[in-house]
């Protein structure tokens, strides 16, 4: 038995039209957009009642996908701390390879991205940085030098 492929990563959101505006502006296609619910939907979440509004990105011409959802019930959960540190256990950030940090970066302040810390350089090989978009999101950015 063998891996297919990695399908999507799915984010939780709490303004799914901010999120996809955001990812536009990264450089993703909006696939599709709907809402889910039904018994079916909340026992493979394992949450009762659930109803939600999910957005399909992609990557154009190549593979990779995110799965953006926003809670309608039950309602989401905000983690504490609001903003958690690096250092903290679970999924971190999802990281994408771009052309230009500095021209991603000025398409992504206009929709709230913040620099987590600098944008650095690593060896002669790449440009990095982290940065929180909507609802904290944690996204990295790599550059390949020469």
């Amino acid at each position: 038995m063998t891996i297919q492929r990695m399908d999507n990563v799915g984010i939780v959101v709490d303004d799914l039209d901010a999120a996809i505006a955001f990812f536009t502006a990264l450089g993703m296609e909006l696939e599709g957009r709907m809402p889910t619910d039904g018994e079916w939907a909340g026992k493979v979440v394992g949450l009762d009642d659930m109803r939600c509004e999910i957005a399909m990105m992609r990557i154009p011409g190549a593979p990779g996908r995110l799965e953006l959802a926003t809670y309608h019930t039950p309602v989401a959960i905000t983690p504490a701390p609001e903003v958690p540190p690096a250092n903290t256990l679970g999924l971190h950030r999802v990281m994408f390879a771009v052309d230009d940090i500095e021209d991603t970066l000025a398409r992504l302040r206009p929709h709230g991205a913040v620099l987590v810390g600098v944008v650095a350089r690593y060896e002669d090989s790449y440009l990095l940085c982290y940065l929180r978009g909507p609802g904290g999101i944690i996204l990295g950015l790599a550059q390949q030098l020469g």
